[in-house]
């Protein structure tokens, strides 16, 4: 690392370089109350392929403090950033990325009109929205007249209440010079879940100046805001358990940026210390795919689609299972009409090529992949897949399945294998390498194992049917046990009898080809008179999605089953010596 002392009229800034200043520039601007080292775990990452420069803002750090809150205002912040460009790296162009309030007056140089307007290449923003759009955001919520707009301001002002302290007179500042300083490193350790945080020796003071820039700019913003349009592709990354910044003040970015790319983090809002690997990694892909012209596949999916912001699963990838036919390819529709993007998993690949195109025809991206679910090679691939070439996958539907009729003694050791290996292994394979790829992405998601109403019933003939969905349930509550520190949610579907072919294709353990045809016709038949539809099912999953039940109960079956087993066991037991099957 190198230091080297910028002057901007009169107000040294100390700015430090890494890496090879020959290499593609990107600055890195701090927030409150930080100075530059909250940025250098991700600058020494990406000085392996890239200049990096970082300075400290005025008022913190080694720089000097202005005498007058006037002097803090955002125009002069952006001369700032001039200076030190100009200084390192006179007349080149370079890439931008900001946090806190380090992004919030970053905005100034990407939307207003200047000299650095032009060399800023791309913008990475975190948790900072430009101050002059939150005006706009809350104009228009403000005046609406929706209970749900009015809502998301009130829950703004509450997250923002700092904002107002800090206007205080003389609180804010005496608060750092009451030994707010010392505690500030514990308070990043348990609030913001940063593992060792470094005690800054300029932290009193970070924090006590840094308040004028809070008070020199928010007033007139927000009262008086401009229209400010950003003429650089802008990477939006949202830490979505920040607890300051809501992510309800990026729901009309794409207004004023033409080229946005979302990419949300289960993460709270100091994330340049907490996930500095995950930070370097998205803002040097941003930086490469902008160099290139050829942004990422991940990227290209992350890009904004204003016609679908108003979806609930807006933004989202799902990888569904058994999408060629029945429950998943409804699923996949569902989806779809959500917002989802889908990936449409089969071992059928003409079906799984099917519901990929119908699920293009409702607006949404979809890939189709044929895979055997039970192999794990293939799922791992599948998995690697999703993770390369979309970023990974935000929900995921372990839904492929086959059915099998017969006692235990009349299923061959070549049948068990053949319906735990779809059944069972497909579902472990399925939660186990994607929730894996969700916790390590820092990826708030949400799996979906289909087990049945069968979990729950025993049947004389349906011994390796009731076994794998069974296990199926009790995955399920394992899975979601051990997830949930990690925000992932995980939901057993359990459906009667649907009318999604799977009938037609039951194996019937000890029967021959002949008669095996006949119950085949007579449990289709069967189960088009219940007229139960995969529509039903889906319509489920998806609001098992959003409001993330441990077990969902679809059809008058599911429920009777249920019921029978928690408080009539000795019943269930007497119906399970019946032969259900036609």
């Amino acid at each position: 690392m190198n230091t080297i002392t910028v002057d901007n009229q009169g107000i040294k800034l100390q700015a430090y370089t890494y890496g090879d200043s020959k290499k593609t520039a990107i600055v890195l601007v701090h927030g409150y109350p930080d100075n530059h080292s909250v940025w250098e775990p991700v600058a020494k990452l990406l000085a392996k392929k890239y200049f990096v420069i970082t300075y400290d803002v005025r008022g913190a750090g080694e720089s000097d403090v202005p005498r007058k809150q006037a002097d803090f205002r955002m125009s002069l912040l952006s001369a700032d950033l001039a200076a030190v460009v100009d200084a390192i790296i006179p007349g080149r162009d370079f890439h931008l990325a900001g946090h806190d309030w380090g992004s919030i007056q970053s905005w100034e140089s990407v939307t207003a009109d200047g000299p650095l307007k032009t060399r800023i290449l791309s913008y990475t923003t975190i948790s900072g929205p430009c101050l002059d759009h939150m005006g706009y955001w809350m104009r228009e919520r403000t005046f609406n007249l929706s209970p749900s707009a009015k809502a998301k301001v009130f829950k703004q002002a509450l997250s923002s209440w700092y904002i107002g302290f800090f206007h205080l007179p003389v609180l804010a500042p005496s608060a750092w010079q009451g030994g707010l300083d010392k505690l500030w490193p514990q308070y990043l350790k348990h609030r913001e879940r940063v593992e060792e945080p470094e005690a800054n020796p300029t932290q009193g003071k970070d924090g006590k100046h840094g308040v004028q820039l809070y008070r020199a700019n928010f007033r007139n913003k927000l009262i008086n805001p401009q229209e400010r349009h950003a003429a650089c592709p802008v990477q939006l990354i949202v830490p979505t358990r920040d607890n300051y910044v809501g992510t309800q003040l990026f729901e009309d970015l794409h207004h004023w940026v033409d080229e946005l790319y979302r990419r949300d983090l289960n993460a709270n809002h100091w994330v340049p210390l907490s996930h500095p690997q995950k930070i370097a990694a998205w803002i040097g892909e941003f930086v490469a795919g902008v160099e290139s012209g050829k942004m990422s596949g991940a990227l290209q999916h992350a890009r904004v689609r204003p016609e679908r912001l108003h979806l609930p699963l807006n933004g989202k990838t799902a990888v569904v299972t058994g999408a060629g036919s029945g429950i998943g390819r409804a699923t996949a529709l569902r989806f779809a009409e959500q917002g989802a993007d889908v990936v449409c998993v089969d071992i059928n690949e003409e079906a799984a090529e099917r519901t990929a195109d119908l699920t293009r025809l409702l607006g949404a991206a979809a890939w189709a992949r044929k895979v055997d679910v039970g192999a794990a090679q293939a799922m791992q691939r599948l998995a690697n897949w999703v993770e390369k070439e979309l970023g990974g996958a935000d929900i995921v539907v372990n839904n492929a399945g086959i059915g099998m009729a017969g006692g235990v003694l009349e299923t061959s050791v070549k049948d068990w294998d053949r319906i735990l290996k779809v059944n069972l292994w497909g579902v472990i394979h399925g939660s186990r390498l994607f929730a894996q790829q969700m916790v390590d992405a820092h990826r708030a998601g949400h799996i979906i194992n289909v087990a049945s109403a069968a979990a729950f019933a025993p049947n004389r003939k349906l011994a390796a049917y009731s076994t794998s969905k069974a296990a199926v349930h009790m995955l399920t509550e394992c899975l979601r046990a051990e997830l949930a520190d990690n925000q992932i949610g995980v939901t057993a579907i359990c459906p009667g009898f649907v009318a999604t072919g799977i009938a037609s294709n039951t194996v019937y353990a000890g029967l021959s080809e002949e008669e095996q045809a006949q119950k085949r016709a007579k449990a289709d038949a069967l189960y088009k008179r219940r007229n139960f539809s995969p529509e039903e099912v889906a319509d489920a999953i998806v609001d098992a999605v959003l409001n993330n039940p441990a077990l969902s109960l679809v059809g008058a079956e599911a429920w009777t089953t249920r019921l029978l087993s928690r408080f009539a066991p000795v019943l269930s037991r007497r119906v399970a010596r019946l032969d259900i099957t036609p």
